[in-house]
């Protein structure tokens, strides 16, 4: 059974308890009379009363508790009852206690006032882009106009699921893949404002949509996917450039302040020389030029004669 069979039938059970609706004050007030009539009776016959006083006694309050039970409704706070006489609209009715006349009067709905919830899907709809995606949503509505729910339509909470769903693949046929994806508050708005066209003839306003999950097929997940880290290593890459740049552009300023001043370039070719020998086990090869230039041989001596100096390690 699909989930929208069982919700028509369960809607279908709950409405056939609520046409009879019978409160538990019209029950208690029938089991009075009845207890009022065996009384009576047991009365009447310690009496030596006639048989026939009797059951008119007990007849008379078994029809009077009967009419209690069928004639005495309460309605919800939240409830309106339609009451038809002889199959034409009366009057609505609650919320709280009134009376009909049975068999003249029947109740075939009794209508819910506060805010209902309506889950509804759209399976495999194309969108604007010939996409095929699966769309969950959830409609909140409620009834503000009782008589018209009952009497304009046959089944307002069905006409509605099916009025959202229905509005729901309209909207994803007008509009793309991408569009969907991040444009969910606008969806939201283009559906509650279809729904809510279609349903206020019913007296029915439409408080909101939400949509919860879109599903997409998972051949283009993967493209997506692939397109997103494809996008996120380009960018990486724009930025490793840019970065490069920034770099060869420091070294072009340093350059510039190293032009005129040759003890300032001769003092940081040392200490880049002495940082990379100072590391243990570590040989650094320069051109044998750089030797004469910067004194380099003198340096290497005092390198090698500060490491001599230095504790053995235990």
């Amino acid at each position: 059974m699909s989930p929208k069979s069982k919700s028509s039938e369960i809607n279908k059970t709950k409405k056939d308890a609520q046409d009879l609706h019978i409160s538990g004050i019209a029950g208690l007030i029938f089991g009075f009379f009845m207890l009022v009539a065996v009384i009576g009776a047991a009365i009447f016959d310690y009496q030596n009363r006639p048989d026939a006083w009797i059951g008119i006694w007990v007849t008379a309050m078994t029809i009077i508790g009967i009419y209690v039970l069928f004639a005495f409704k309460v309605a919800s706070q939240w409830d309106k009852a339609i009451v038809l006489r002889f199959g034409k609209f009366r009057s609505l009715s609650g919320p709280g206690p009134f009376w009909i006349i049975p068999i003249v009067d029947t109740i075939p709905n009794w209508i819910d006032h506060r805010v209902m919830v309506t889950p509804f899907a759209a399976e495999k709809t194309l969108t604007k882009d010939t996409v095929p995606v699966d769309v969950d949503a959830v409609l909140f509505w409620v009834v503000w106009d009782a008589e018209k729910a009952a009497l304009e339509v046959e089944d307002y909470q069905v006409a509605i699921a099916w009025a959202a769903q229905t509005a729901l693949r309209e909207v994803i046929g007008q509009m793309t893949l991408a569009d969907i994806l991040v444009g969910r508050a606008k969806m939201d708005e283009d559906l509650q404002k279809i729904i809510d066209e279609r349903t206020t003839p019913w007296g029915v306003t439409v408080q909101s949509v939400e949509i919860r999950d879109i599903v997409i097929p998972q051949e283009l997940e993967d493209a997506m996917s692939r397109q997103a880290q494809a996008e996120r290593e380009r960018q990486a890459r724009v930025i490793l450039g840019e970065s490069e740049m920034q770099i060869a552009g420091s070294f072009a300023e340093a350059s510039k302040a190293y032009a005129n001043n040759p003890t300032a370039l001769h003092l940081r070719a040392m200490n880049m020389l002495f940082e990379g020998l100072k590391e243990k086990g570590a040989l650094v090869i320069v051109p044998s030029s750089a030797v004469d230039t910067m004194n380099l041989g003198g340096l290497s001596g005092m390198v090698s004669l500060a490491q001599n100096n230095l504790p053995e390690e235990e």
